[in-house]
């Protein structure tokens, strides 16, 4: 398991779920189960380590490993329920903060799927549940050809000569050494960092001094914390959910108008958001930054088929001080600039790197500092979908909201995912610290609503032809 995979599994409380996911929305009745069951079955040889679980090595010599289930039942994985009638979205939003709420059993492979029935519009829908330290978002688009396809009539699945037979569970003497195991291929990549530093000194020198300057940044960070709000509180185990649709078109509009990126907007709205809420509550925003943490994949290219997390943590502002929208995204816009330009994103994975050669009582203590809560005041990410139409067993697949997941003290986290042409917002709260959760989402549409018509004035007025 890897350091940061280990990470997510430290995190984890009984309040503070590390599972991610989505609710997906597809068209038509819904399929037969065992015809659903059989879509997955099929393809589960795609991604092996979904008939995996976790097991802890002897003697405490090294991080988790995966191990084979040999009890593994895929009738247990993938469930079936149904909507009572009428199946509106908001019913649909309920079930999925239902299932959210409920810890994934670490003795079993940590992952769910629900086939959810009763939708109204003739319509089914689909909710995805995998632990953090399974997958990360942008492996997740690669995971996803387990179950979906790109055309109504996909070619057949090539399927495996033998049929899958799980390993026999490691003893005692196995785990301890699989643990060794572990500490001495870290050891083998340290060596050979060294003697790449020996063979190239002038660039182990720049890339240390980098290294330097990216924890210094890290440690800065934490030595000023973010500041404390109603988002940051004693939460529980159970949650609200809120889905909302947007078009993807519409932040490129505003992103044309006023500069930036796609991502810079959607920060943008949500500080908007942000500061309609803490009005609603009767705060003051003068001069209060909140900060988003943005997880950025570091997976190179020649990686996305592969498991395991490769994200590292950034701290994005949140500027609620600032009233006018349009100022509010050049901000955003000029700190993200500052932020891609510093070391804070090496920093973290430094740490990450450094935890490789760590034992498991020093990994929990790095994998805080990197996760700290108090160097944030909610998770804001941003997945890229793909920009076309996915099928299952012929049905279209017409919308996707993401639902991300709360750490400790953190009442809110916002995920987005573009998804052929949409740009679809999930928003996952604790159920007592946040009862007005849709007051947000509702936030957001105003917010994005107006960026647009400002965004449609300004390139009238500079393009008056047109």
């Amino acid at each position: 398991m890897t350091p940061v995979d280990a990470s997510f599994l430290h995190q984890e409380g009984p309040s503070s779920h590390m599972h991610v996911g989505g609710l997906t929305v597809m068209e038509g009745p819904p399929p037969d189960m065992e015809a659903f069951l059989g879509q997955i079955r099929k393809r589960l040889h795609l991604v092996p380590r979904y008939r995996q679980k976790i097991a802890s090595t002897a003697l405490d010599s090294g991080r988790p490993v995966w191990i084979d289930d040999p009890s593994f039942n895929l009738e247990y994985h993938v469930r079936n329920t149904a909507l009572p009638t009428p199946g509106e979205w908001e019913q649909l939003c309920a079930l999925t903060a239902r299932i959210f709420s409920q810890q994934l059993d670490r003795s079993k492979p940590l992952w769910e799927m629900w086939l959810i029935e009763g939708l109204e519009d003739d319509r089914f829908a689909l909710i995805s549940k995998t632990h953090h330290s399974l997958i990360d978002g942008i492996a997740g688009i690669d995971l996803a050809t387990m179950l979906f396809d790109m055309s109504p009539d996909p070619p057949p699945i090539k399927h495996p000569s033998r049929a899958w037979r799980p390993h026999r569970e490691p003893g005692a003497a196995e785990l301890i050494a699989a643990g060794l195991k572990g500490a001495a291929s870290a050891g083998i990549e340290l060596a050979e960092g060294l003697l790449g530093a020996l063979a190239h000194p002038d660039r182990a020198v720049a890339r240390a001094k980098e290294a330097a300057e990216g924890i210094g940044e890290i440690v800065w960070a934490a030595l000023n914390p973010a500041p404390e709000t109603p988002l940051n509180v004693h939460i529980g185990p159970h949650r609200r959910y809120v889905g909302i649709g947007k078009r993807l078109d519409d932040f490129k509009l505003v992103k044309n108008a006023f500069g930036g990126t796609v991502n810079d907007v959607v920060l943008a709205v949500v500080a908007g958001a942000l500061r309609s809420f803490l009005v609603s509550r009767g705060l003051r925003t003068e001069g209060l930054e909140l900060r988003a943490l943005v997880p950025v994949s570091v997976r190179a290219a020649d990686e996305h088929d592969q498991l395991g997390n490769r994200i590292v943590a950034m701290r994005g502002p949140l500027p609620v001080y600032i009233a006018d929208p349009v100022q509010r995204l050049r901000f955003v816009s000029h700190a993200m600039d500052g932020l891609k330009e510093s070391k804070q994103a090496l920093g973290a994975e430094v740490i990450a790197g450094v935890q490789n050669f760590a034992p498991p009582t020093l990994l929990a203590t790095a994998s805080r500092l990197n996760f700290s809560t108090r160097l944030f005041n909610l998770i804001v990410t941003n997945v890229p979908g793909p920009q076309f139409p996915l099928y299952v067993l012929g049905r279209e697949m017409v919308a996707a909201y993401p639902v991300a997941f709360l750490p400790q003290h953190h009442a809110l986290a916002i995920a987005i995912m573009s998804y052929n042409g949409q740009m679809n917002f999930g928003l996952l709260g604790d159920f007592d610290a946040l009862p007005d959760v849709d007051f947000i989402g509702a936030s957001i549409d105003a917010e994005l609503a107006h960026l647009v018509t400002l965004a449609t004035e300004a390139l009238a007025q500079a393009n008056p032809a047109a």
